[in-house]
């Protein structure tokens, strides 16, 4: 008698995100579970949720790792994929994870990512290919605490699959602009907790790196504009990063 297939958990954590969860979710239904994390919607990202089949607990926000690492944990499959709102799982990728998990040759597996900038999909620039850890055996799977770019661990061995996991980040300007001050200054914690310091000098350096690197060495130009905007984008949130970290060490005034 055959065993029975592996069983899929997707789980995704979020916050007024009604704008995506439908989607979101409903890319993800071919999971044996999917599970919602609303961390004190105000809109109707719950209820969008709960319509396509998710289910949805109502929790704190305890940040992005701790939250996922709550997820894996209540979760009920034997694989776990961890999700966010702005990605979308395409039909190509669904049959390779459906695939990979099925043949169990590795413990977890990276996805290639590929995202947007204000609506154009981008393929330089230090974005593609992007590679996440996102699907792993439950009982080997962890996440990192980091307040930023927090990410998923195996304990075992990985492999990575081919098909793309579509990302809709930086929705316009406004957006862009939101997560250049969010991004620096959890940015900026982060490096703080792992003792670095800050100048003026190397907040002027290091931001002029990141133009170079993004828009010269990873081939932002060949982006187009947004190439040239990410490229900015990537200076400044590395410019007031430093900036804030700077302020984070300062002597307190009394």
């Amino acid at each position: 008698m055959s065993s029975p297939s592996p069983s899929l958990s997707v789980v995704i954590a979020a916050k007024n995100e009604a704008h995506h969860i439908a989607d979101c979710v409903r890319s993800a239904s071919f999971a044996d579970e999917i599970l919602v994390l609303d961390s004190g919607s105000t809109d109707a990202t719950a209820a969008l949720a709960a319509e396509q089949g998710a289910r949805v607990v109502p929790t704190d926000w305890p940040g992005y790792g701790p939250q996922q690492q709550r997820g894996i944990a209540m979760a009920r499959c034997d694989w776990v994929l961890s999700l966010d709102a702005d990605e979308r799982i395409s039909a190509e990728l669904q049959a390779e994870i459906r695939a990979a998990i099925a043949s169990g040759a590795a413990d977890g597996y990276r996805l290639p990512r590929l995202s947007s900038f204000c609506g154009q999909f981008i393929h330089h620039s230090g974005w593609r290919p992007d590679y996440t850890l996102r699907l792993v055996r439950r009982e080997k799977a962890g996440f990192t605490a980091h307040l930023l770019h927090a990410h998923m661990t195996v304990d075992g061995t990985r492999q990575d699959l081919r098909h793309s996991l579509i990302h809709y980040s930086y929705q316009d300007l406004d957006d862009v602009l939101e997560k250049l001050n969010r991004y620096s200054a959890v940015g900026a914690r982060d490096m703080q907790a792992r003792g670095k310091k800050a100048s003026l000098g190397s907040a002027i350096v290091h931001g002029l790196w990141a133009f170079v690197r993004t828009y010269l060495v990873r081939q932002g130009f060949r982006d187009g504009r947004e190439g040239f905007l990410i490229a900015i984008y990537n200076a400044e949130t590395t410019f007031y990063k430093y900036l804030k970290l700077m302020a984070l060490n300062a002597p307190k005034q009394p």
